[in-house]
């Protein structure tokens, strides 16, 4: 085989191969979080410093946090937290009800695959109630 010939065979293998990763997705998080009958969808994609990541507003009354650590070929954890405003004066904290952690290994899949299963929580004098559920997608095997 000539040099030119196996420098374009090589060529192209590599650009196949940057091609096939180029199509593989990133991994996401998807939960579907409902509060006195309306439901919002949170996401959530990996990050290095889950610090700077916002809670997400539901309802008025509960807040939550959806945070993956790690990079897209490599998932270190997913934490979930959930906390329930109990006065909406602006400076209220809201209390932790809820933190979750989950720790690999995660199950590889192109399509969303469940990770949470539903959840219901109960809080502040009236027992409000939040309920969500997870799915995990794009995760590498």
């Amino acid at each position: 085989m000539t040099d030119s010939r196996t420098k374009i065979l090589v060529l192209a293998g590599l650009l196949g191969l940057a091609a096939s990763h180029s199509v593989l997705a990133a991994p996401l998080l998807r939960c579907n979080v409902t509060y006195a009958g309306a439901s919002q969808w949170v996401e959530a994609t990996p990050v290095t410093d889950p610090y700077p990541v916002p809670s997400v507003d539901i309802g008025g009354r509960f807040r939550f946090k959806a945070v993956m650590v790690g990079s897209s070929a490599q998932l270190d954890r997913i934490v979930l937290y959930a906390y329930f405003n109990a006065h909406t004066d602006a400076g209220t904290q809201p209390m932790l009800i809820q933190q979750v952690k989950y720790l690999p290994p995660f199950k590889a899949a192109a399509t969303p695959t469940p990770l949470t299963g539903e959840q219901r929580l109960y809080a502040g004098p009236a027992e409000r109630e939040l309920i969500y559920s997870c799915t995990l997608e794009g995760v590498q095997p």
